[in-house]
């Protein structure tokens, strides 16, 4: 019988022909040769946090759990080259015991290395682009089985393309990562009315080195985030104290998710409660260790990249459609901000991007709200997050992206024979 494969959110499954779990980027390079010759196409998968179909395929699976190691660090310039597999929360104190970290990182750290930057996986802050800037070169095996190795001094399009290709010109072996000296970050999250944070929605992203906020759209107060980086000594909160405000904030979650699940009617009620019990807080310490929140409380997720001049619009657009259509949302928006980056296909490719990003809890019924957000987006030439749920195809992507046709050119140079494709990468690439 088949292996079954299934994603983190536990709603994306496969049957692959076969899961296979190399060791070395010899055995990886083997493994996609072999299939290529047999005509069965490939797909690498890291922690299966994509909530799309993404890594799903009929095909090889090529499961990335054992290429995590470090191959090479350099204190002095900052360049470590690391295997595909390797999972952010593993890698962040493997970095600081070098005195080195990463520039920026989302507020998820499950991930591999390869997956976040292939799908153009961001943190916030206005100064700061996506994880996958941080890559300055790496080595990606092709449809047929050959070892390519890019870099922003040698590849041109080739690097530019591969940066953010969720898997579609073939199976990332290493990257390169520019890693900056081990800082630390002074975080706040505060409470705040939502017309003031939207009134002084740039003052807040301007004026810090990262800002993020969360507001559950039937309630009048956000929750602001932020945050400033040093190379101060951190003060970090006793670990019983976060771990008691991590399980106390996931089973307040989960609890009111449970009812509103139950008791659609009673969302907005719920919204304003648990906007109550979100707390205020401050944080110190080396930056892993403030980028992530733990998060139990299983969902599921839309994101999409709009320019940044649009964002005060598009989030009372969204909240409005809550609003207006008494929809049962259970979960913030959740919004940031990224700098402009170069990757052919990154979503904050050459704009000053916000990203707003829409949540429903497992089990209940995401697509009334999700297609509606999307509509919104599509006003703003939004870009959704390749590892996140959306409606859109390549017909109507192309347009968003000024480099889209140079992508193309490289696919074709490297995975002539759509080894690596399976549903998704036809959907949105095209054939």
């Amino acid at each position: 019988m088949s292996p079954r494969w299934g994603n983190w959110a536990r709603e994306q499954f496969c049957l692959p022909s076969a899961i296979v779990r190399p060791t070395s980027e010899a055995e990886l390079a083997d493994v996609v040769a072999r299939a290529a010759r047999r005509g069965v196409r490939v797909r690498a998968v890291g922690s299966g946090h994509s909530f799309t179909d993404c890594a799903c395929t009929d095909g090889v699976m090529i499961d990335t759990t054992g290429l995590q190691r470090i191959i090479d660090a350099d204190p002095a310039s900052g360049l470590v080259t690391i295997e595909a597999g390797a999972k952010l929360h593993t890698l962040g104190p493997q970095l600081a015991e070098r005195g080195l970290g990463l520039e920026n990182q989302g507020d998820i750290d499950a991930q591999s290395i390869a997956g976040a930057t292939a799908t153009a996986t961001h943190g916030t802050g206005a100064r700061f682009p996506n994880l996958s800037a941080q890559v300055v070169a790496l080595r990606l095996v092709t449809g047929n089985g050959d070892v390519v190795t890019l870099s922003e001094d040698s590849a041109g399009d080739e690097y530019l393309a591969a940066r953010v290709s969720f898997g579609a010109l073939g199976v990332i072996s290493q990257v390169t990562v520019q890693t900056v000296p081990l800082y630390t970050l002074h975080r706040r999250d505060e409470r705040r009315a939502l017309t003031e944070t939207l009134n002084r929605l740039d003052e807040f992203v301007d004026d810090n080195d990262h800002f993020e906020f969360f507001v559950f759209p039937y309630a009048e107060t956000a929750l602001t985030r932020t945050t400033r980086r040093s190379d101060e000594t951190p003060t970090p909160t006793p670990r019983w104290q976060r771990r008691f405000t991590a399980d106390f904030e996931n089973a307040g979650l989960s609890l009111i998710c449970r009812t509103g699940r139950r008791f659609p009617d009673a969302a907005p009620r719920l919204n304003r409660l648990m906007t109550n019990l979100m707390p205020e807080s401050t944080v110190s310490d080396h930056a892993y260790k403030v980028y992530a929140t733990e998060r139990k409380v299983r969902f599921t997720e839309m994101e999409y990249a709009i320019p940044r001049g649009h964002a005060d619009a598009a989030i009372r657009r969204v909240i409005d459609l809550v609003r207006r259509r008494n929809l049962p949302i259970l979960f913030p928006l959740e919004v940031r901000f990224a700098a402009p980056d170069d990757a052919f296909l990154s979503t904050a490719h050459g704009r000053d991007t916000c990203y707003i990003a829409v949540h429903q809890y497992t089990g209940m019924e995401f697509d009334t709200y999700f297609r509606a957000v999307e509509e919104i987006m599509d006003d703003y030439a939004g870009r959704p997050h390749w590892g996140k749920r959306h409606y859109q195809s390549a017909g109507t992507l192309r347009e968003r992206y000024p480099d889209w046709d140079r992508f193309a050119v490289v696919r074709d140079r490297f995975d002539p024979d759509r080894v690596f494709q399976n549903d998704y990468t036809r959907r949105v690439l095209g054939d």
